[in-house]
């Protein structure tokens, strides 16, 4: 599927997050403007502007006297945002499940067969973001905007963990089945299951992460 930009900078986002999250770009690597804009064939504006939307994601960093450099990967970084993780979502999948309808776990499906189709297309820049909107679908019903919005920037922080898990740690073939049967929990009823499956999911995942931190693979 062919994606149109609505603007210069938001092609610049995309093309320098896609590199970090595929790991192109590694922790600490300088991101020089001048290259960047070169490369991507845009005046420097458009990379500084996209630079400063990733630093807000996490993904990049500003110093004094060297510039951009790609955000380093922290364990205790990703022990902490996942602890919060499933304690907050865990909590509105509970919250949720008594309140949704036939309708909305269809839409969950629907999020979930896209969040598919980027794995088998190779689409890594959709990857976490299609991951986050399944997720947030499954905790609509609990209505709470506020946590929903914490959710939601928690998952954002964590998004080039959860890339590099679906890419180096056979996460996409893992994440698919666990998907599938929370959905299948959920509808059931099954809240406590559904629950400890969320929780598991979270933990494994980042279990693995910091495995591949441990041995030097990323």
């Amino acid at each position: 599927m062919k994606i149109t930009y609505k603007t210069r900078t938001q092609f610049v986002v995309d093309a320098i997050r896609e590199k970090i999250l595929s790991g192109e770009l590694t922790a600490g690597q300088p991101l020089r403007q001048a290259a960047l804009a070169e490369e991507l064939d845009v005046s420097r504006i458009p990379v500084r502007e996209a630079l400063l939307q990733l630093e807000a994601e996490g993904l990049v960093k500003f110093q004094a006297h060297k510039g951009a450099t790609v955000t380093e990967l922290d364990a205790d970084y990703l022990d902490e945002l996942c602890d919060m993780r499933v304690l907050l979502e865990t909590d509105l999948l509970a919250r949720s499940v008594p309140n949704m309808t036939t309708a909305d776990f269809d839409e969950a499906e629907v999020q979930l067969a896209a969040l598919e189709q980027a794995f088998a297309d190779g689409c890594i820049n959709q990857w976490a973001e299609l991951n986050t909107r399944f997720h947030l679908l499954l905790y609509k019903g609990a209505k709470r905007p506020q946590t929903m919005d914490i959710v939601s920037n928690l998952n954002k922080n964590a998004d080039r963990y959860i890339s590099l898990h679906l890419l180096l740690a056979d996460g996409i073939k893992k994440s698919g089945g666990e998907h599938r049967q929370l959905i299948d929990l959920c509808r059931s009823g099954y809240i406590e299951q559904a629950c400890s499956l969320l929780q598991d999911h979270i933990f494994s995942g980042r279990d693995e992460i910091k495995a591949l931190l441990k041995d030097g693979t990323i």
